[in-house]
């Protein structure tokens, strides 16, 4: 990955040089482009040429978009016909470029390889997931729970280690200290929030009070609301049409109500009034398992409003009162999230900040019906919270432009 992304700044760089003298924004503009072909997973698909070609026309086209935008705000001439005409051609060469650097990188770079200290029984299946989704890049050899004699017998084998217990840790401290300058100490809940993008509850139990930290010093930020205002200000006006139109259809197809009202959980545990073009049919909803025979309630402009995220557009008003944000955890019904709480730990956590129009669980999980898949569900949402930054917030919101391109729309 890194050979990619190094491999394509140097070309646009380059390019931008070529046909400019703007020599600042030569070696911005690839960023931005970097930025939402990343966002467009272009980089995930560099072995499939069909899916690294179209991801490659939606990313190119969407950062030219950007980058026109902003060479026109601030009045900046760089972006010319001669650029176009480059980017362009690097929408066909960059696909193929990837491909060829993916096989040269999956031959030469070695896996990494963890003496891992803890017990197999209680973490194998996270780290056994961190294989599957590294492609291998990490690899954990040997389990062990250690005493100093048998930690210093099997160190000289690895170059790594990892620590998934702390209360093992304390057990063979000295010997750690004694090997910090050879050896690379990684501990479990790094690995797992890099490799998985979320954090797994079992990572947050053992290690809570590293997570305690974090979660206790949460506040929003400024930044943040200004961003709120400014693309729900431009949401409103861009929707006002789609939304008007909608609202005819349904009143033609299904009668009233046009909306669709219910109190959700929003930050800190306030209740507040989530509103929706109404996509489903008026019928009563099962509380223990709200999306159920979702597909077969909903109206025929309800599918299309649904897999388009129309119907939720008009919460752009929501997020200009304060009540949401444009990016954070999804609010729940009041009911489910009585009936999830006693039963997924750390779950008003995810409260800890405001619900948002789409967030990083969205983008990344699935609709969830069990309490399995909430609790799956509310590690992504955690994970958010901690990491949560305005850098992070733009990529959710190309991400979830993304899925409503190439999926079934964001959840």
């Amino acid at each position: 990955m890194s050979l990619q992304f190094i491999a394509n700044y140097v070309i646009l760089a380059t390019s931008g040089l070529l046909v400019t003298k703007n020599y600042y924004m030569s070696l911005l503009y690839p960023f931005l482009i970097i930025t939402t072909l990343y966002a467009f997973k272009f980089y995930e698909y560099s072995d499939d040429l069909n899916e690294a070609l179209s991801r490659s026309i939606f990313g190119i086209t969407i950062g030219s978009l950007f980058l026109f935008a902003f060479c026109k705000l601030f009045d900046i001439q760089f972006f010319t016909k001669k650029l176009m005409l480059i980017l362009l051609i690097f929408i066909f060469i960059l696909p193929f470029l990837n491909y060829i650097l993916s096989k040269i990188s999956s031959k030469t770079i070695k896996p990494i390889r963890y003496l891992v200290v803890g017990r197999k029984s209680e973490i194998y299946s996270i780290l056994k997931e961190i294989e599957e989704k590294s492609k291998g890049k990490y690899q954990f050899v040997e389990y062990i729970n250690p005493s100093p004699v048998t930690f210093k017998e099997k160190i000289a084998q690895y170059d790594n280690v990892l620590i998934t217990d702390p209360q093992l840790e304390k057990e063979i401290g000295n010997e750690l200290e004694q090997i910090r300058q050879t050896h690379k100490i990684e501990y479990l809940p790094n690995l797992a929030e890099m490799v998985l993008k979320r954090i797994p509850l079992e990572v947050m139990q053992k290690f809570e009070e590293y997570y305690k930290v974090y979660f206790d010093n949460i506040k929003e930020s400024p930044a943040k609301r200004v961003m709120d205002i400014f693309f729900s200000l431009i949401g409103l006006v861009v929707y006002s049409p789609v939304i008007l139109i909608s609202a005819i259809w349904i009143f033609l197809e299904d009668g009233k109500p046009i909306l669709f009202k219910q109190q959700r959980v929003g930050k800190n545990e306030k209740i507040f009034e989530i509103v929706k073009l109404r996509s489903l049919r008026n019928t009563k909803i099962d509380v223990s398992n709200p999306n159920k025979d979702i597909e077969q309630r909903a109206l025929k402009i309800g599918k299309f409003i649904r897999k388009t995220r129309i119907d939720e557009s008009i919460q752009f008003w929501l997020i200009l009162k304060g009540d949401m944000s444009l990016v954070g955890p999804r609010p729940e019904m009041v009911e489910y999230h009585e009936m999830m709480k006693p039963h997924i730990p750390y779950y008003t956590y995810r409260l800890l900040v405001k619900p948002g129009l789409t967030g990083w669980a969205q983008i990344n999980y699935k609709h969830s019906s069990t309490l399995e898949e909430y609790k799956i569900k509310t590690e992504y949402d955690l994970y958010y919270v901690k990491n949560r930054s305005i850098f992070l917030d733009l990529r959710i919101i190309l991400q979830t432009l993304e899925r409503l391109v190439f999926k079934d729309g964001a959840r």
